[in-house]
């Protein structure tokens, strides 16, 4: 996608709030009534429980029904309780459609930032209250970011990487595939680099823009217009040096890597996360778990692509030959990652499918060979790991946010009925209730 010149977002900040959410009884806690309670961090899903929120935060969780004075009550009968959900692979400012290899000509980036609040809503009323956004085009996630942080417009918490990094004609390269008048030379201010000196300064300039974490390339993809979708394309120094700066500056790094040549890389250079993996080995699968490196499958992003490759036109010729062969492999792959034991966060590749979406992948997981209550931890304690959030997010429990969402039913019975969000409520602000947007 292009990085268009970035425009200001003045008149979208200063709109109303889409979505009229409602707020605690001012001064007054919330007590919410949950039939059942999932605790993902002991495994177990308990019985009738009462969630005490005050300012924003859980204040106590008690076995039974209990009220406390003055408290607005809210009776979720019928339905499981679990921590806001998770995802920690998304692209809140684009969606995939027939046109968007020509819409990057037409629309500016302030056309993108304004749709971007109308994923960024799908996505909090599908249950998920937290998502890592790993690259964008002219950092538009940054300004979503800061405006659903301003309750100017209603989201899931967001963590971005801005623009990502990777090589010249790489996944990363926005001018893939243009003429060459076009193409130009992006460079690290763009996110793209060819040495690790070149690397040093995309980081800097992704902490000056105030990003929270680094995104890189180290292998090809499937929906950019080179050719290859697993080709390394970054070397283990520039992925070291990425590394070492971004470890200077607080951020963790995320790779896009499909291959298992750049898997390798990655896993040595100090990445946090492996996203895709699709052609993860069991050599890079060893070294995962070695490096204690987390995985993010995103196979919902895979079979989207394999459906949508035999509809004619919808994508270029050479993108719909690597979707046909990523698409069968991905679900696979993550099956014996999970088997081999390495570490696995929940996330979708958001926008490669359409937002709202996200909680497929629950199943896709399962099918997959991975246990409900697993997956359940993938999209909550697993992935508040990953984020460094640990003490924060991912759990119902004393002091940390009042994320709370609720499904009809069992999930671990059904885990289909994490797609049937009938409850959100994020920082103790309610969202959406009997299945209906407020």
């Amino acid at each position: 996608m292009n990085r268009r010149p970035l425009l200001a977002l003045a008149a979208l900040l200063a709109a109303p709030p889409l979505l009229a959410a409602e707020p605690p009884t001012e001064g007054g806690p919330t007590v919410l009534h949950c039939p059942h309670l999932l605790d993902p961090a002991a495994g177990k899903l308990l019985g009738e429980s009462t969630v005490v929120i005050r300012d924003g935060r859980i204040q106590s969780v008690h076995a039974g029904t209990s009220s406390e004075p003055g408290a607005r009550v809210i009776d979720l009968a019928g339905q499981t309780c679990l921590p806001g959900l998770i995802d920690a692979h998304t692209h809140l400012t684009s969606e995939t459609s027939p046109t968007g290899y020509t819409d990057q000509f037409r629309w500016n980036t302030a056309d993108y930032a304004i749709r971007s609040t109308v994923y960024a809503r799908r996505t909090l009323l599908a249950g998920f209250t937290t998502v890592r956004n790993l690259g964008d085009s002219a950092n538009e996630s940054i300004a979503l970011r800061n405006a659903i942080d301003a309750g100017v417009v209603p989201g899931p918490r967001i963590y971005t990487a801005g623009v990502p990094i990777g090589s010249t004609g790489g996944h990363a390269d926005p001018t893939d595939g243009y003429r060459q008048d076009l193409a130009g030379n992006p460079g690290p201010k763009d996110g793209i680099i060819n040495s690790p000196a070149d690397a040093w300064k995309a980081v800097r300039q992704h902490y000056k823009d105030g990003a929270d974490l680094i995104k890189i390339m180290p292998s090809g993809g499937v929906l950019d217009e080179s050719a290859s979708a697993d080709n390394p394309q970054m070397t283990l120094e520039e992925i070291k040096a990425v590394v070492a700066a971004a470890h200077d500056y607080g951020f963790t790094v995320a790779a896009h890597a499909h291959g298992a040549e750049a898997i390798r890389r990655a896993v040595l250079g100090g990445v946090d996360s492996i996203e895709h993996g699709t052609f993860m080995d069991d050599a890079d699968m060893k070294l995962m778990k070695e490096h204690g490196t987390w995985f993010v499958p995103t196979i919902i992003a895979g079979k989207y692509v394999e459906q949508m490759a035999s509809t004619p036109g919808y994508y270029p010729p050479q993108v719909a030959r690597k979707a046909k062969q990523v698409g069968p492999i991905i679900q696979a792959t993550a099956g014996r990652a999970y088997k081999a034991g390495v570490k696995i966060a929940f996330g979708t590749d958001a926008a490669v499918y359409p937002h709202g979406q996200n909680a497929k992948e629950f199943e896709y997981m399962v099918q997959a060979g991975m246990p409900p209550m697993y997956v359940i931890q993938a999209a909550t304690t697993h992935a508040a790991e990953l984020l460094h959030r640990a003490d924060a997010l991912g759990q119902i429990r004393p002091g940390r946010a009042a994320d709370v969402v609720a499904v009809p039913g069992d999930p671990l019975e059904d885990i289909t009925a994490l797609q049937r969000v009938s409850f959100v409520m994020k920082d103790g602000t309610v969202y959406k209730q009997d299945g209906k947007p407020l």
